[in-house]
C-alpha cells in the first residue's frame, strides 16, 4: 500500500496486519527535512519508529513527481539523505529503503528502450539521487502510465500494445522485443539508469492505472478492467521486462479509490479499483 503523506489513522489501522507500506515525504515537507537534520529525525521518530515494527514499512519516497522547475527540486536529493541518516541512527536502514517517485518526463530519450536517456534539463536533479539510491541498495520509485502513452500517440501506439493484449512483439529493439509499453517504459528507465552509474538500481513502479471514464472511448471500464488485469498478471508472472527478465515486478496500483472530488481532468476521478462507496468496479484478484 502507498500513502502519499503520514496519516496516523492509516498506520494505526494497519498495525499488525503485515502489509508493506510505501509512505511519502509531502513535497510541501521536503525543503524543511534538506535544510534540518533534526526536522528529519523528529519525522522519522514521529511517523516511522512510533510505529514501527506493528507497521511494516518498505519504503519512503521523498516526493512525488517533483517538477524539475519547482524551487523544491534542489532540496529532494538532501532531503534524502537526512532520511537516511535519521534511519540509519535508528537501525532502521536495512529494513526501510528511501527514494523519490519519478514520472517518465525525466527521460529525455525514450524509444527505443536501449537508448533511453535522462534529459540534460533532468540529469543534474536524478544523477544524485541515484548516487544515493547506489549507496543504499535503495530502488528508483518510477510512475508509469501506458494510458498517457497512448492518448498522446494513438497514430503511433495501439491499444494493445498499452494494455498487454498485442499478440506478438510489436517493437524490436536489438535482441528484445516488446509487447507491450509498460515493459518498454521500465526498460527505458533501466536504460538511463545505467548510462548514470545506476546499473545495479532495481526499479519498483509506483504508480499504475488506467481511467474508467472521462475521456472516451480511451477511458473506459473495459479497458481499465483490461489493463489492471493484465499489469497484475505481468508483474507477478515473474517474466520480468527484456532487459532484466525472470523476476517479479514490484508494482503498487493507482489508485485505491476513486477520487470524486479530485480537480483537474476529469479522468483524475476515476482511475480507483473501487468506487468512493466501496463498491468494487472490475472484481479483480490479486492472486
Amino acid at each position: 500500500m502507498r500513502i502519499y503523506s503520514p496519516v496516523p489513522e492509516v498506520f494505526n489501522a494497519l498495525r499488525g496486519t503485515n502489509i508493506e507500506l510505501l509512505v511519502d515525504v509531502a513535497n510541501e515537507d521536503i525543503q524543511a527535512l534538506a535544510t534540518n537534520p533534526s526536522a528529519a529525525a523528529n519525522w522519522v521518530q514521529n511517523n516511522i519508529q512510533s510505529y514501527s515494527p506493528d507497521v511494516k514499512f518498505g519504503y519512503i519516497a521523498v516526493g512525488n513527481e517533483v517538477p524539475l522547475s519547482s524551487s523544491i527540486a534542489q532540496y529532494v536529493g538532501p532531503a534524502m539523505g537526512n532520511i537516511q541518516n535519521a534511519l540509519a541512527s535508528a537501525g532502521l536502514q536495512d529494513q526501510i529503503k528511501v527514494s523519490t517517485s519519478i514520472s517518465a518526463g525525466l527521460l529525455g530519450i525514450s524509444y527505443p528502450p536501449s537508448q533511453g536517456s535522462f534529459s540534460n534539463e533532468a540529469r543534474p536533479f536524478i544523477t544524485p539521487i541515484i548516487n544515493l539510491l547506489v549507496q543504499n541498495n535503495a530502488p528508483l520509485l518510477v510512475n508509469v502510465y501506458p494510458y498517457f502513452s497512448y492518448i498522446g500517440d494513438e497514430a503511433n501506439i495501439s491499444l494493445d500494445y498499452a494494455s498487454f493484449t498485442s499478440q506478438g512483439t510489436v517493437v524490436q529493439d536489438g535482441s528484445f522485443g516488446y509487447q507491450n509499453i509498460f515493459d518498454a517504459v521500465l526498460d527505458a528507465h533501466y536504460s538511463a539508469l545505467e548510462k548514470e552509474g545506476g546499473s545495479n538500481v532495481e526499479i519498483v513502479v509506483s504508480e499504475t492505472g488506467w481511467p474508467s471514464d472521462g475521456n472516451p472511448p480511451a477511458a473506459s471500464s473495459e479497458n481499465a478492467g483490461t489493463y489492471y488485469r493484465n499489469v497484475i498478471s505481468h508483474v507477478n508472472s515473474g517474466q520480468g521486462t527484456p532487459r532484466r527478465p525472470g523476476r517479479g515486478i514490484e508494482t503498487y496500483l493507482f489508485a485505491m479509490f476513486d477520487e470524486n472530488g479530485k480537480s483537474g481532468a476529469e479522468t483524475e476521478k476515476h482511475f480507483g479499483l473501487f468506487f468512493p462507496n466501496q463498491q468494487s468496479k472490475y472484481g479483480i484478484s490479486f492472486n
